[in-house]
């Protein structure tokens, strides 16, 4: 599956002038645990909800700090039409949750941790449906395909 085919949702970007505060609010406003951090379009960082309080709030930032004060530059990535499978090594390496998708140099999406476990529990469920109807119904057999 490509990159691009598991985003649930556009990203949600912030320039890298906005402020802490301005983060923290979009994340609420669109609920969202992490933004991406844009100049003129680009991707140069993402920003977590972690991020704004381990590295503002905590540290005693000035609310109305730029952005890119806590945000974290060179953010993994990967290409939108890269297979998705390509992400796991680097969450296993670089101990994160998200990356993000991109096209271009430009941001398309946030693919998470969170993202390919929903994906795996949906696959998972379709595999076991079959077995779970014989588990609880009794089926001792499954039904004989029809032949033409």
């Amino acid at each position: 599956m490509r990159a691009l085919d598991t985003i649930r949702r556009p990203p949600v970007t912030i320039d890298c002038g906005r402020t802490i505060t301005d983060a923290a609010r979009m994340m609420d406003q669109h609920a969202v645990g992490a933004l991406a951090v844009t100049d003129h379009d680009r991707l140069v960082g993402i920003v977590t909800d972690r991020d704004v309080v381990v590295r503002g709030v905590a540290r005693r930032a000035d609310p109305d700090a730029r952005i890119d004060g806590v945000m974290t530059t060179e953010p993994l990535t990967i290409d939108a039409d890269a297979d998705v499978r390509e992400v796991l090594p680097m969450f296993r390496t670089h101990a994160v949750r998200r990356a993000v998708v991109v096209e271009a140099g430009r941001p398309v999406g946030v693919v998470s941790v969170d993202d390919l476990f929903i994906d795996l529990v949906a696959d998972l469920s379709d595999l076991v449906r079959p077995v779970t109807g014989q588990a609880i119904f009794g089926h001792a057999e499954a039904p004989v395909p029809a032949t033409t």
